[in-house]
């Protein structure tokens, strides 16, 4: 057996023990050097959604979806929604109770975007959206907003806590501005680098249990 031959390695040390208990998601197991993947039976996956891709499984009207992008044999479905015009992070997993947690509001899981206006950002406006506003909903937890580069006023980095229906348009909206880009970046410890638009991968197991910890 792999084991009794000293060919099983659990977080670099040679393990001959058999039944020994291992955490999936936090042991780093070998078997003769290579590391081994265990599988947890649900898919993760992270995709780079482009501008114009509807966020949904199908569409009536032959639109094109995300689905259309990661083509799997088992299936996977959008955890949250990003609205068509939007583009940037979009999980996509199996796994209904990651899908929970990211998605309802008590877990205030931080969500971040790179956002484009068509006039500068008043320091007036700033501290109302970092203060919250008022929508239908209810009022807005506060944001966190910084500028990306020191002298375009109309680029800003936001993050927010809870993923209302095209919540930072309208919180813009509520406050004479229209936003003309908006890309989501970051989903909690999760995020969006060299994942070229329109491309997908599958996550990694630190990348899991990081969301599984949050």
């Amino acid at each position: 057996m792999l084991i009794a031959n000293g060919d099983v390695s659990i977080n670099n040390v040679i393990e001959t023990k058999l039944g020994i208990k291992i955490d999936q998601d936090r042991d780093l197991i070998k078997v003769r050097d290579k590391k081994v993947q265990p599988k947890t039976g649900f898919e993760y996956i992270i995709l780079n959604k482009p501008k114009g891709v509807l966020t949904t499984a199908n569409d009536d009207k032959g639109r094109k979806t995300v689905l259309d992008l990661v083509r799997l044999k088992s299936r996977v479905f959008p955890v949250g929604r990003l609205d068509r015009n939007t583009s940037g992070l979009l999980l996509l997993t199996s796994d209904g109770d990651i899908a929970y947690k990211v998605t309802h509001p008590k877990h205030q899981i931080r969500k971040t975007y790179e956002v484009r206006l068509d006039k500068k950002l008043t320091p007036e406006v700033l501290l109302k959206l970092e203060s919250g506003i008022d929508l239908e909903e209810g009022k807005t937890s506060p944001s966190e907003l910084s500028f990306i580069l020191p002298d375009n006023f109309k680029y800003v980095k936001m993050t927010i806590h809870q993923g209302w229906n095209r919540q930072i348009r309208r919180m813009f909206e509520a406050l004479g501005y229209d936003v003309t880009s908006l890309k989501r970046t970051a989903i909690g410890t999760l995020a969006l680098s060299r994942i070229r638009v329109g491309e997908w991968r599958r996550l990694t197991r630190n990348e899991i249990a990081a969301l599984k910890a949050l």
